[in-house]
């Protein structure tokens, strides 16, 4: 292993909720996940890296390959199941492969965190000219979080949407920083925004 490794996220969904499930169907150029999957995101640096290790992971595993990226600096994968087992294995595998434990993942840190009250119409219609997900209705709150490492944000995103009925308008886990917008009443997104938060407050790791 090169001195230069990095395991950056680790980062396992025990239940994708459905409007995450639904984003992610939108974007996924592998195997199409949906409600109640379990998942991981590994991302990793050198970022080649991750053909060989999502290899390791569908041979020695039932589990499906959603994603492989290799992007400017980084490289991700993603592998589901309905069998939460499964996923917990083939990260087991991953590591074992890189001879690392889960505590040698990043520690992510939120960047940004915003709630926008009463959005106006003219916002709003910016908004949703470059989403995939809910549109954004004038007036409802709107939630913006940005964290590093980026795969992270898939965790976030999730564990909001389990806290409070909110409306899931995007998601992007590639590159040096994740983003999620979400929207709804103001009440249901600080109960999401709490979520997400205390979610990735709780994730162990080293200090990038």
């Amino acid at each position: 292993m090169s001195d230069q490794f990095q395991l950056r996220t680790y980062c396992y969904l025990d239940r994708m909720q459905p409007q995450f499930a639904a984003f992610v169907g939108t974007i996924t150029l592998g195997d199409l996940v949906v409600e109640g999957m379990a998942a991981l995101y590994i991302e990793m640096s050198p970022g080649n890296w991750v053909f060989r290790m999502i290899d390791v992971a569908v041979k020695g595993t039932n589990v499906r390959p959603g994603a492989q990226i290799v992007e400017r600096e980084f490289g991700m994968f993603e592998v589901h199941s309905f069998s939460q087992a499964d996923v917990l294995r083939a990260g087991e595998i991953v590591l074992d492969r890189l001879g690392l434990k889960v505590e040698d993942r990043v520690k992510p840190k939120i960047a940004s965190i915003q709630v926008i009250t009463n959005v106006d119409p003219y916002q709003a219609q910016l908004v949703n000219r470059t989403i995939r997900g809910m549109m954004l209705v004038p007036g409802q709150t709107m939630l913006v979080l940005e964290l590093a490492p980026a795969a992270y944000i898939n965790l976030a995103a999730n564990e909001a949407e389990k806290a409070a009925p909110v409306n899931l308008m995007h998601v992007s886990g590639v590159g040096r920083f994740g983003r999620m917008w979400m929207a709804g009443t103001e009440a249901d997104i600080l109960a999401a925004r709490d979520a997400a938060v205390a979610a990735i407050e709780a994730i162990d790791g080293k200090e990038a």
